[in-house]
């Protein structure tokens, strides 16, 4: 993929990624967002766009579980896993009691992650369902990849002990996510949004490399972005490989290859 500089001179993007692959992505959906224009997200075309990406795995949550209906775009999620498909549940906020009934379910399945809707569920931070589900989440040892604001989705989380990936954390609330990541161990983010100059570099400063999870949101947002940040970062290689799937990995309970 060619794109411009700052003098408006095409580069090629790959030329930077180098030889980077990704182990595991944190951050893909399946399926579409009925109110906005974008890709249709059909598993067949998601997993083509990872491919080309160098994408080798991804942990995948259902749009129709968190938009429709929970538990069957969460059972048609289920018979999707693979080596490439690593399932990750969604429940409704909106439903505590639902909810905790489901993540039971799923984790009887074997599931080892649920997905958290916040936003697009009309969900605050402060509601006690939030905290409702992050509880048995935590009660469960399902790790929780949850949407919305760092700033405040983290307090629902805390004093858990639970294992919380934000996928939202922007550059501009970096801060805020490493002073509560500090107190919880547990915490991590995905990069897809620290795309500023020292961003991944000062996280890991802070708090460890292993905090940080590649996630691109594929397909409703472009990959290669998060990407080409991780591979001209500072970071050390190993400290990449981590950050581009062996953190996922570890936390996911997958085999690390």
């Amino acid at each position: 993929m060619a794109i411009e500089d700052r003098t408006g001179m095409p580069f090629d993007a790959w030329r930077l990624v180098g030889e980077l692959e990704v182990a595991l992505d944190v951050d893909v959906l399946f399926g579409a967002y009925p109110d906005r224009d974008g890709p249709p997200g059909t598993p067949a075309s998601v997993l083509g766009l990872l491919g080309e990406h160098r994408i080798r795995a991804a942990a995948v949550a259902s749009l129709r579980a968190a938009l429709f209906d929970v538990r069957s775009g969460n059972d048609e999620l289920l018979a999707q896993a693979s080596p490439e498909v690593v399932p990750v549940g969604a429940v409704d906020l909106r439903d505590p009691i639902g909810a905790a009934r489901e993540l039971d379910r799923l984790a009887s399945e074997g599931v080892r992650a649920v997905r958290l809707f916040p936003e697009e569920q009309g969900v605050e931070a402060g509601f006690p369902s939030v905290r409702h589900v992050a509880r048995q989440a935590a009660r469960l040892g399902l790790v929780v990849l949850t949407g919305g604001d760092v700033r405040r989705f983290w307090q629902p989380f805390a004093g858990l002990g639970a294992s919380v990936v934000f996928l939202d954390t922007h550059f501009y609330h970096l801060g805020d996510f490493l002073v509560a990541a500090a107190d919880e161990p547990g915490f991590h983010t995905s990069t897809r949004l620290l795309n500023s100059p020292d961003a991944l570099e000062l996280a890991a400063a802070e708090l460890g490399a292993d905090r940080l999870l590649y996630g691109s949101r594929a397909p409703h947002y472009e990959p290669l972005v998060p990407l080409l940040r991780l591979a001209t970062s500072g970071l050390k290689p190993e400290e990449i490989a981590a950050v581009a799937g062996g953190n996922a990995k570890r936390l996911l309970r997958r085999p690390q290859s």
